[in-house]
């Protein structure tokens, strides 16, 4: 076992590396070059992505704090420091943000004919529509609540938007604090005024306001007889992990239930954002009330939850975002596809099922690029109706709420197959929706289970079993990214089909590990955590050190989410030491430091943003000019290598090989959504000269001239 890193120069903070990659996500707003419906999608995604971040990452900082842990990050910081520094690197993110909002965002799409107004900004007309409007549509559901000795300070849920106001009893002249909870759910942030009342006769023209502003402005008619003084706005973030003991699937179910009653109400306050422009007297009520910290405290020029600026990108002005991305049908799966004649019969013309394409070569699919619909979802589809298919397994990590997959795997066990689906209840922020299924599933008649008692089910993995000749043949689907039809268009995953038997056969005893009649502890091909991944990534980087060593070439390349883990990133710098050249592309948290001199100066690290989440895991050693290629779920993660059961295989098809060499070469090639990460830790963003190398834009274009080409 490499020893964990000492050296507090040699490890950067885990905390403070996310930060720096989601501020390479508000860089995206910021940049001239994005599209103004884009710019707000990325500043939606900045903001949501906070919101994650401080409900478990900053919510489990305070918790040690709170408890007087004082143990010391691997860079060598405290909780509280680490909080501390926290604070001091998002305050500047946060006030660039909202620069960017009321200065940028907002002019330009007015000259685009969007105007943000705020209600002083109306005109008469609009005004009374308005009114009339929060009196029918918002009035009703509304609930004024007063804080005096008879009422206490009421609940503020999690993630709620507040108007706070002062309220005066004229006959009294008394004063007296009161909250209004603004409807989000069920309505949307921004009351668009109908075009009519606008009075615009030449062109479209987009006019709305917060839904807040509707609400603050119309106060009176909440507290009759009573005169509003004044009224801010504010909005509470809390602690929302959900801790499980490990504890049988049936008392989970039962405790994840519980656990996220708990959450829609929220834990300790982990952050309050408040109107800048809020008086200290309200905001020590605030303080006082829900027993904040003055550190958590967030004062905020412009509009609280910017994350619900992802509203404005459904505006149909198609000039100001980009073109949404239609994927195509993998070349060699098009005969594969099963049309419907007029009577409703499957044409069968010129029609191969899928078993027989995938049985001929192994297939690499590259979503959204592949469809996900004609390739995955196929493959599960026809397995569903195949009458030589006896049985199918699959892990279900974060589905999507209308699931195709969930359907074929219904009617498979409705067409009589062994249906086996193991949904992880644990996947965080998809609690609930798994629980739904998982429910929905048994009562289908699926055998459901919850998997490895205190191990996460994280991989990706399918498994068809077919009878063929008297014999059962594996055919199987191999992952990087969830089974959802909705992010496989939005990130960037692959897979492998394949019925290879070897793996096949790993996978069948991978399945038997996860139900829990298996203490399985090696495999033949596949990279299997918490049993084996770890010692084969260590063993694969180990050597590339021996052939550095040995004169040889030494050579690595890896494309992941996050690099955290600290005995590889020692046996990484041991690497570089050692001769052995190292390219990584991690779109997320790195806590490794590149291109330091006697350290890691054979390291170099970019990072990719761009229109699609980039998703896949790629690990590629060069073995002395005999190359191995590796896919699968894993990041290089503590909790990927040892708390979480993940699936890493061998891609050992030269063809598929040297696509992900080519793949990897046009990730490491990109000068315009690429960001390289310098010595000290922090980030550049590649510019590009004549020559724009997006690779992602490539990736488009290659997908449809290799579809039209076999078309």
């Amino acid at each position: 076992m490499t020893k964990t890193l000492k050296t507090k120069n040699q490890y950067i903070n885990r905390e403070l590396s996310w930060i720096n990659f989601n501020k390479r996500v508000l860089a995206q707003a910021l940049d001239s070059r994005t599209l103004l419906l884009e710019q707000a999608r990325f500043s939606a995604i900045f903001s949501n992505n906070l919101d994650e971040f401080f409900m478990v990452r900053v919510a489990s900082l305070k918790s040690q704090v709170d408890a007087g842990i004082t143990k010391t990050s691997e860079d060598g910081k405290t909780p509280e420091q680490q909080l501390q520094e926290i604070r001091a690197h998002l305050i500047p993110l946060l006030t660039q943000q909202q620069d960017h909002y009321l200065k940028l965002l907002k002019p330009k799409l007015a000259s685009s004919n969007v105007h943000l107004l705020n209600y002083k900004e109306l005109n008469s007309r609009q005004k009374i529509w308005i009114n009339n409007y929060f009196q029918t549509a918002i009035f009703p559901v509304l609930t004024p609540l007063a804080v005096d000795p008879a009422h206490p300070f009421p609940f503020v849920s999690n993630l709620s938007l507040n108007v706070a106001a002062m309220i005066l009893d004229p006959a009294t002249n008394q004063r007296q604090f009161a909250r209004v909870k603004v409807p989000q759910k069920t309505m949307a942030r921004f009351v668009v005024i109908p075009t009519d009342i606008n009075e615009v006769k030449s062109q479209p023209v987009h006019i709305a306001i917060p839904i807040e502003q509707v609400v603050a402005y119309n106060l009176k008619m909440l507290f009759p007889g009573m005169k509003i003084e004044n009224h801010y706005f504010f909005r509470v973030t809390r602690d929302a992990d959900l801790e499980l003991r490990d504890i049988e699937a049936d008392d989970l179910m039962s405790a994840l239930e519980q656990g996220l009653r708990k959450r829609r109400r929220g834990g300790e306050v982990v952050r309050l954002e408040v109107s800048e422009e809020m008086p200290q007297p309200m905001m020590n009520l605030l303080i006082e009330g829900m027993a904040v910290q003055e550190e958590d405290l967030y004062r905020v020029q412009g509009l609280l939850g910017l994350d619900e600026l992802f509203e404005l990108t459904k505006i149909n002005l198609p000039n100001l975002k980009s073109e949404p991305h239609q994927g195509v049908t993998h070349h060699l799966l098009k005969q594969s596809q099963r049309g419907l004649l007029e009577d409703g019969s499957i044409k069968t013309e010129e029609f191969k099922n899928i078993f027989s394409i995938i049985r001929r070569k192994d297939l690499l699919l590259h979503h959204p690029y592949d469809l996900f619909s004609t390739s995955v979802e196929e493959f599960i589809n026809q397995a569903a109706d195949d009458p030589l298919v006896m049985g199918i397994k699959m892990t279900l990590y974060r589905i999507s709420k209308d699931s195709p997959i969930i359907a074929a795997l219904i009617r498979a066990a409705g067409n009589g197959k062994q249906v086996m689906a193991l949904v992880e209840l644990k996947a965080r922020f998809d609690e609930d929706n798994n629980i739904q299924w998982a429910k929905h599933l048994e009562q289908s008649g699926v055998h459901v289970v919850y998997g490895v008692l205190g191990l996460k089910t994280h991989t990706k993995i399918a498994l068809v079993i077919r009878k063929e000749k008297e014999r059962l043949r594996s055919y199987f689907h191999i992952g990087t990214g969830n089974y959802n039809a909705k992010t496989s268009k939005l990130y960037t995953d692959l897979s492998l089909l394949s019925a290879q038997p070897e793996l096949g056969q790993d996978l069948v005893e991978l399945f038997n590990y996860l139900t829990g009649f298996s203490k399985q502890q090696s495999f033949r091909k596949l990279l299997v955590a918490p049993v084996t991944l770890r010692k084969g990534i260590e063993s694969l980087i180990q050597r590339e050190i021996q052939h550095a060593k040995n004169g040889k070439i030494g050579r690595i390349r890896a494309k992941m989410n996050s690099l955290v883990d600290p005995n590889i990133i020692n046996l990484l710098y041991k690497a570089s030491k050692a001769g052995v050249k190292i390219e990584l592309i991690i779109r997320g948290m790195c806590c490794l430091y590149p291109g330091r001199e006697g350290l890691s100066e054979n390291i170099q690290v970019i990072s990719i943003i761009g229109q699609f989440l980039e998703h896949s895991r790629i690990f590629w050693f060069g073995n002395n000019g005999k190359s191995e290629a590796f896919l699968g779920s894993a990041d290089w993660m503590r909790r990927n290598l040892d708390r979480r059961v993940e699936a890493v295989t061998p891609v050992e098809s030269i063809t598929l090989r040297e696509e992900l060499e080519k793949l990897l070469e046009l990730y490491l090639n990109d000068n315009r959504n690429a960001w390289e990460m310098q010595s000290d830790g922090s980030f550049i963003q590649r510019r590009p000269g004549a020559n724009n190398r997006c690779a992602q834009l490539q990736l488009i274009e290659q997908s449809k001239k290799i579809s039209s080409t076999n078309t």
